[in-house]
Formats: C-alpha cells, sequence, structure tokens
C-alpha cells in the first residue's frame, strides 16, 4: 500500500475515482437522524461535492468551476484576497474539490483526506464525544460492538493555527457563582487531541477547517486494553491507520476509523517459568505482529435545554452521574448523584395514557440472525408493561435495520443491540452514555455474544456444551467492566439441560428445545436492556419467592421466578419427583416495575420531592427487595456478609436451594454414568457432564459459607424505618449451613465415581490441547477450598468476634462462636483421627489444604485476621497435633495415611515452634 506525504493510505487509482464519480453523481450516505434519534433513511441533501478534475473527462469550463467553487464556499465568484505569508490557505483554495457533508460538524472529505469544518458557534460549547469499538480481535476482552470511553468535550482555538479537542472536568462543580472560579482553578480539564487550523476563516460563516488525522490516533487509550491482554507494546501505526464511512446530521457528527495498531516482533518465550505474566500474543489474527480495530467517533450535540436531573435514592438501584458540588462548604457530603435515564416526556401530559413526544428506539442490527431476532424483540418490548403502568403507551420501540443497510448503528444518539463473535466469549453486556450534568442517557449499545446463542443452540441440537475443560468450575474469561450475566447465565442453562436430557425431559431438535432456546435469550435481553434504561442489578430480587412456589407452573409463568429480572436468576430445575415449575424468568418482576416508576414519572418540579420520597418508602415491602453487587460481595476486599444476597439462587431460602444444588448434581453424575457412552456421543460430552455439576458445587459452597458470620441487611434511609441496618443471621441457620459444609461438602463420599466412569472420559483427539485424564481429586478439592476459604477469612472471624454486640443479653447464650466455627470445621476436615478410618486421597488433599493455611497463620500471622482469632488457631493447632500424634500408632491405616500423618505432624510441630517469628 502507498503512503501519502501526509502519512495517510492512499487507495488505489481505480478506486479513488470511482469513488469520486459517485460522490459527484448523488450521494447516499449513512441514515440522518429523525424525530427518534435514530437514522431512518440515507440522508437528504446533507452531501454536496466540489468539482475536480476526473481522469478521462473534459475540463470544466473556468466559469463553471468558479462558481463551483463560489456554492462550496460561500463566495459567489468574488475574487479571493491574497493571504499574509505564513497565514492558513483561503477557506475554498483548500476545499476544492472536495465533498461536504453539512450539519453538527461538518465534514469535507477529498479521496483520503478529511477536514472537520468548526463553525465559530460550537468553539467553547460543550457536546458529547463518544468513541464506540465496531470491529476488534476477537479475543481476550478485546471484542467488536463494545461502547467506548465518552466525555463532555468542547473546541478550544488556540490563536489562529492549532485547534484543541478539551475533554471538560465534570466531576467538581459548584452550585453557587462565588465558587466557580476556584473550583474552575482547581480542577484540570484533559487534552484529548490536537489538529492545526489549516483554511483562513470561511468569509461568511467564520468557520475553520482543522485536519481529521488527529482522530487516527488513541484518544480512548485502547494500547493500553491491547497490552494487558497480550502482555506485548502495540503501538498506534498512524501511517497504516485510514478513515473509512463518515456520516452528518443536524444532531451528530460520526467518523469512522479503521486503527492499525503493531509490534516489531514477538518476543522468544521465557527459558524458564516467570512469576510474572509474559508475552502472550493474539491468537486470532494472520500475523500477531499486526492487528486493525474499529473505532466509532460520535461528535453529538446536546439538547438545547438540559433534562432536569433527578436525584437517586439508595433504597433502589440505578445508574447514575456522581459530581462533587463544592458550592457550599457547610454540607458534610458534597456528592451529588444524578441517575441515568432517557429523556421521556408524554405527548399529552392531561392523559392517563400518552404516546411519548419521543419513544426510546432500539434498532436490532442485522447483524442478530434471523432465527433469535423475534426473541430479542419480544425481550425488549417486555419493558412497555413498566412505562404502561406510569402512563406511556409504547414508550419503547423496536427497529430491524434492514439487511442491505450500509450504515452502522455503533454511533450515539440511540439504542442498539448487536451480534458479536470472538474466539474465547460468552457475555452480553449493556452500557450507556449519559450528559454527565443531568444523567440524560443519550446513546446505548447491547452487544449479545454469538458464543451465548450458538452455545444454547449446538448444545441442545449437536450435544455439545461450552466448558469441555479438564478443571472444574472454569468460569471462562472475565469480563470485568461489565455485566456477566449471559457467560454464567449459559453456564447455568448447559447444567439445567444436562439435567433435563438425562431424565429424557426434553430431547435434541424438539420444540421443547426451541422455545428453551428462545426463552433464554429473551432472558438476557431483558436484564441487558434494563441496563441501559438505568437499572442496576438486584441481587436480592430471587429471594421474593416463596420456595413452594417456584413448583407451580401457572405461577411461575404468569409472575416469573424472581422479583426482578435484574438478578442473576438461576434455572428453575425440579428435584426428580417434585412438579416442574417455569424453568426460567421471562417476565418482569415487581421490583422492576418499582424501578422504572421511581426513573420515568412523570412529576410536577414542585411535587418531585414529596412524591419520589413517596415512591421510594415502599421499599418496606417484601417483595421490592433490593441489594446491589457491594452487597453481593465476591469482589477484592469485599466478601459479601448477606446471604439473601446472591448471584443465582432462588426462592427465599438460599441454603435451601444450595442443598438441592447437590442433590441435582449427585443425581446428574448417577444418571451419566448409568447411561454411558453411546456410538455417535460427543467426545467430551461425559467430561463436560461431570464437570459441569462441580461448577455448581463451587458456587453452591461459597455461598453457603455467607450463613455463617452472615448479617441480614436492609437499605432504609435513616429515621424512614425502625428497622436494624444489620441482623446477625439465626444461630440455628448458621449452624444448618456449618453441618451442609461438613457432611455434603468435606464428605469425600458426595465425590465418588465408578471406576468405569471415570476411565471413559476420553479427550477430543482432533485437538492438540486436548488434556489428559480428568483430575476428579483437584476438581472436588476446588469446591472444597472455596468453602473452607470463606470460613477462615478475617470477614467472617471478625463479625463471629462481634456477634454479641448485636443480640440482646437474653439471646447471648445461644450464639455461634469462632471458637465453634474452628473447632467444626477442623473436626470434620479430620475426623477421621478420632475414628480411625482410612484416609483417602480426597481426604489427605483436603487436610493437607488446611494445614497449609494453619501453618500461613501461625508462622506469619494476618495483619487483617483479629488477634483473638489468631489465638483460637493456635490453640486448635495443638489439639490437632495432639490428634494426629495419636493416631499415627494405628497399624491398620495404608502406608500412604501413615506417611500422610507424619508429614503432617512433622510441619504442624515445626509451625508451632515457629510461634516468634510472628509480627
Amino acid at each position: 500500500m502507498n503512503v501519502s506525504p501526509a502519512g495517510l493510505a492512499v487507495r488505489p487509482l481505480g478506486l479513488v475515482l470511482a469513488i469520486s464519480l459517485m460522490l459527484q453523481a448523488c450521494a447516499t450516505p449513512a441514515p440522518s437522524a429523525n424525530g427518534t434519534g435514530k437514522p431512518t433513511s440515507p440522508e437528504k441533501a446533507n452531501t454536496r461535492a466540489v468539482p475536480a478534475p476526473v481522469a478521462g473527462a473534459a475540463p470544466a469550463a473556468p466559469a463553471a468551476a468558479a462558481a463551483a467553487s463560489g456554492a462550496a464556499s460561500g463566495v459567489a465568484g468574488a475574487p479571493a484576497a491574497r493571504p499574509e505569508p505564513g497565514a492558513p490557505k483561503p477557506f475554498d483554495e483548500v476545499i476544492k474539490g472536495a465533498t461536504q457533508q453539512s450539519g453538527f460538524v461538518p465534514i469535507w472529505r477529498k479521496d483520503d483526506k478529511i477536514w472537520l469544518e468548526i463553525p465559530a458557534e460550537r468553539l467553547d460549547q460543550p457536546f458529547l464525544l463518544s468513541v464506540n469499538v465496531a470491529g476488534s480481535v476477537g479475543e481476550r476482552g478485546l471484542y467488536a460492538s463494545q461502547m467506548g470511553p465518552s466525555w463532555l468535550a468542547t473546541f478550544r482555538k488556540i490563536g489562529t493555527s492549532q485547534m484543541q479537542l478539551i475533554a471538560l472536568n465534570t466531576a467538581f462543580v459548584s452550585s453557587t457563582t462565588a465558587m466557580k472560579p476556584a473550583v474552575e482553578q482547581g480542577f484540570s480539564h484533559s487534552l484529548l487531541g490536537s489538529a492545526a487550523i489549516v483554511s483562513a476563516p470561511h468569509p461568511q460563516r467564520k468557520s475553520v477547517l482543522i485536519d481529521a488525522g488527529f482522530l487516527l490516533t488513541d484518544i480512548p487509550g485502547y494500547s493500553t486494553r491491547i497490552e494487558s491482554a497480550f502482555r506485548l507494546p502495540y503501538s498506534l501505526d498512524r501511517g497504516n491507520s485510514f478513515f473509512e464511512k463518515t456520516r452528518v446530521s443536524d444532531e451528530m457528527t460520526t467518523v469512522n476509523a479503521r486503527v492499525h495498531f503493531a509490534t516489531p516482533r514477538i518476543p522468544a518465550p521465557p527459558a524458564l517459568p516467570s512469576p510474572t505474566p509474559g508475552p502472550n500474543p493474539p491468537s486470532t489474527v494472520p500475523d500477531a505482529r499486526s492487528m486493525f480495530v474499529a473505532f466509532v467517533y460520535s461528535f453529538t450535540k446536546l439538547p438545547q435545554e438540559p433534562m432536569p436531573a433527578r436525584r437517586t435514592d439508595p433504597r433502589l438501584g440505578h445508574f447514575f452521574t456522581g459530581v462533587t458540588d463544592l458550592g457550599n462548604d457547610l454540607k458534610a457530603n458534597p456528592r451529588v448523584h444524578h441517575l441515568s435515564r432517557w429523556r421521556l416526556e408524554k405527548r399529552d401530559p392531561s392523559a392517563a395514557l400518552s404516546d411519548p413526544k419521543q419513544p426510546i428506539v432500539y434498532w436490532l442490527d442485522k447483524n442478530i440472525p434471523p432465527k433469535y431476532r423475534k426473541a430479542v424483540e419480544a425481550g425488549v418490548l417486555e419493558w412497555n408493561k413498566a412505562f404502561e403502568k406510569i402512563g406511556f403507551k409504547d414508550a419503547i420501540v423496536v427497529r430491524h435495520q434492514p439487511d442491505d443497510a450500509e450504515w452502522d448503528n455503533m454511533d450515539a444518539r440511540h439504542a442498539s443491540i448487536r451480534w458479536f463473535v470472538g474466539a474465547d466469549v460468552g457475555f452480553a453486556v449493556g452500557p450507556h452514555h449519559a450528559d454527565p450534568r443531568t444523567g440524560e442517557i443519550i446513546d446505548a449499545d447491547i452487544g449479545m455474544s454469538d458464543v451465548f446463542g450458538r452455545g444454547a443452540r449446538r448444545f441442545v441440537v449437536e450435544d455439545v456444551g461450552t466448558g469441555g475443560g479438564a478443571g472444574a468450575g472454569a468460569a471462562g474469561h472475565a469480563h470485568d467492566a461489565y455485566c456477566d450475566y449471559a457467560r454464567e447465565n449459559a453456564a447455568e442453562m448447559n447444567f439445567a439441560l444436562d439435567v433435563l436430557e438425562a431424565r429424557g425431559d426434553i430431547a435434541p431438535d424438539s420444540p421443547e428445545a426451541e422455545a428453551f432456546v428462545q426463552a433464554v435469550i429473551k432472558d438476557t435481553v431483558m436484564h441487558e436492556v434494563g441496563h441501559t434504561l438505568g437499572l442496576k442489578h438486584n441481587f436480592k430480587g430471587s429471594t421474593v419467592v416463596p420456595r413452594d412456589k417456584l413448583q407451580d407452573k401457572d405461577f411461575t409463568e404468569k409472575n416469573g421466578i424472581s422479583g426482578s429480572v435484574m438478578d442473576y436468576n438461576a434455572y428453575n430445575v425440579a428435584l426428580r419427583g417434585e412438579k416442574q415449575g417455569a424453568l426460567n424468568n421471562t417476565t418482569l418482576g415487581p421490583y422492576d416495575y418499582w424501578a422504572i416508576e421511581y426513573a420515568y414519572k412523570p412529576i410536577a418540579p414542585a411535587d418531585e420531592a414529596a412524591e419520589l420520597a413517596r415512591i421510594a418508602s415502599r421499599s418496606t415491602d417484601p417483595l421490592l427487595a433490593y441489594a446491589d453487587d457491594a452487597d453481593a460481595g465476591g469482589l477484592p476486599g469485599n466478601d459479601g456478609i448477606d446471604p439473601l444476597v446472591n448471584r443465582f439462587d432462588l426462592g427465599d431460602d438460599p441454603l435451601a436451594y444450595y442443598v438441592r444444588r447437590l442433590q441435582l448434581s449427585r443425581e446428574l453424575w448417577q444418571r451419566v454414568q448409568e447411561r454411558g457412552a453411546q456410538p455417535g456421543d460427543e467426545a467430551v460430552r461425559q467430561r463436560r457432564i461431570l464437570l459441569s455439576g462441580f461448577r455448581q458445587l463451587s458456587r453452591a459452597s461459597e455461598l453457603v459459607g455467607k450463613y455463617v458470620g452472615g448479617m441480614y441487611t436492609v437499605r432504609d434511609l435513616p429515621g424512614t424505618t425502625r428497622r436494624a441496618a444489620y441482623v446477625p443471621v439465626e444461630p440455628a441457620k448458621q449452624r444448618e449451613a456449618l453441618k451442609f459444609l461438613a457432611d455434603g461438602v468435606f464428605n469425600a463420599d458426595s465425590f465418588r465415581f465408578k471406576p468405569e466412569f471415570v476411565a471413559s472420559l476420553s479427550p477430543d483427539y482432533n485437538e492438540w490441547d486436548r488434556g489428559g485424564p480428568v483430575n476428579i481429586p483437584a476438581a472436588v478439592l476446588q469446591v472444597q477450598t472455596v468453602a473452607m476459604d470463606r470460613l477462615l477469612n478475617p470477614g467472617t472471624a471478625s463479625r463471629l468476634l462481634d456477634l454479641p454486640s448485636y443480640v440482646p443479653n437474653a439471646n447471648k447464650r445461644n450464639i455461634i462462636s469462632l471458637a465453634e466455627v474452628y473447632d467444626t470445621l477442623q473436626g470434620a476436615v479430620w475426623s477421621e483421627l478420632k475414628t480411625g478410618r482410612e484416609i483417602d486421597r480426597l481426604r489427605r488433599n483436603l487436610q493437607r489444604e488446611h494445614l497449609k493455611r494453619v501453618q500461613n497463620l501461625l508462622v506469619r500471622g494476618s495483619a487483617s485476621l483479629p488477634p483473638d482469632a489468631l489465638s483460637l488457631m493456635r490453640m486448635q493447632a495443638v489439639e490437632l497435633q495432639t490428634q494426629i500424634k495419636r493416631a499415627s500408632g494405628n497399624g491398620k491405616l495404608s502406608v500412604e495415611s501413615r506417611a500422610h500423618l507424619q508429614d503432617s505432624l512433622s510441619q504442624l510441630t515445626e509451625a508451632l515452634r515457629a510461634s516468634m517469628i510472628r509480627s
């Protein structure tokens, strides 16, 4: 490819001529924005060309050429003034032969060269700049159809030669005039890009031209994500980056850029393993040294009149824009939170039910597989039920991008749903961009992973799942920035289908299988649309449905299996012999109606504060239970304390749900062993089903542990109710959870498999990386250590030690203590020391892991574990030492067991002697 002096890729002459002829004849660029904020048809006359000589065509007459130039520049044949030496060229000279797209920020294009025309009225005026990723690499978090960053931005002119693109600092504001200068001086804006001014001001419009080449840079900071994924220093190669499509309307200007990232060489792998991650080149591109990423830049006009902001209330879950208002130094907390929502106004404010002035439009991308489009549309339109309750008819509408459309719906000013693919991907996302001044949602793009939909289909029709690895409980590649409901939902779905197929309740390639897949997609779309409407997760929603109602088919089909689609809802698989209710969630829950009412109900400004307080005060209704990601825990530094707040549980008694999950896993394992391998089976079918059950137990063992030292929580505002913010879990419930872990998870008898079955777990010999025999002891140990770590973590210890502070004196005798928990755990792990039974390999593995944790605490101590917990741990270790000494003399044990006990005794004795090393 040839490179021009400006550093832009020059396309072949034939293509340039074809483009030039096409643009001069009649331009049919991408659609313009209509009243709904979404393109519906090609732009009308927003493009015009300034003629340029074309090879093989007769030259234009001088008068005609002058007229064309005058038409483009606004000067009717007037002679141009002679410029000063070194001054920018006249406007009409720069754009001679270029094609114009007029609108918000006009674009002039000539061949591969693009100029932005910056109107004088745009200078120092805020707009929304967003950068979305339309195309990427397809692995390790770098996927297509993903929303990128956005900023409140402005153009700032520096002298006569430079134009800066500035990201305005919206995090710190002042609501009073007196403090505004101090705030502006105290907190800097940021420079996103800079361009040379290449023309003199237009004689009439006073606008100037800037070279758009500054957009062929890494404004979104994507190189950091690339380096994080591959641990290689890829650099942006501007010379081989280029512009693709451009589109301009009165509301928005969009530029599609194809940006090249490259590294000169892939380093050789280290000779020896390194403790830090080393280079891991991409595997999905033909040459790992080179990759293209497609950016969609949108310069979006903000509403002339900002939408009235609505304050958040922590009793409900809405996304928000947060600012620090330093205008009043008497306010204890200067933070202000405006919830994120679309602008939605009734066309007829006096009508009980009215169409909106402008509906919320979701465009379904043409790349959604046709067989899934009805399910996707149903998931979107389900939310209209909530809007009808507050007086809006057809608040949400769905439109389908034509299959022959040339425009890209990754631009701003609308919602879209796109299907994307990747080599290691299985999630859906529902992010949005909002006006940081008010919280008004301007843009939202839902991405649905193809692997999720295809995985659902292939499992039922081809009997292939998504988790064929040799390890247990693999969660797949995390996508930390976004909701991972679809990825986890797919794993839940696979387990449910494993059980149903093993029972013979659902047949491959049947109408029931088809209906199930469509329901899964609708469920996922409902969840992600909720995010794009401004709703956060609600991980308490599933607890509002009584456990016995889950078996009522009529009830669950009408009301769903959860109080909210914003929860991570598990699949409602009945135990053997029970009645089967609806398998998954296909309708909005009470919480969803409530959250939409708070965010979108039309309220007169004078009444808003009182009415919102009234709506939020219904938080004491058990059907409106709410808790978010932070409440659920499972995040670094946050283990979660409320056992009712979980991802993937069902019913008002999560502990009972987890007990049932163990029963379902055992049933699945029994059935797959009885069935055995059959001719025509996919190679890793049995292996995948085995590990599917382990994945369920790994999650269950962690969440059951939340009951021990757990606290029930509510989100009441101070003074609004008499409910306590924290209530310790009932002692009986905590002991029940301990018993489940001791008798179920730590019990090796829960994980017994026929030798013939284990020997039949073959790999897929078509794959090079096929793994070896399934390591069942490792899979079992992972489930067990998750539970053990929960019981031994500092948070559990602190809460158990603090329990007496929360319990009245009359009830203190029955509380569960940290000493009881440590004693129960140690007794369950080392039970053979008292019974004299043989210690098999599964149990020896568990005992080693427990001893490893005890040793570490005895020798190194812990800054986060309370001193009383360390003292109790030492006391338990001394008792364990005595028990091991006594058991070591049992000559009936196998040589492996005797060796294990001798080694354990030696390590524990050394750890107890090394206590002086503790800090």
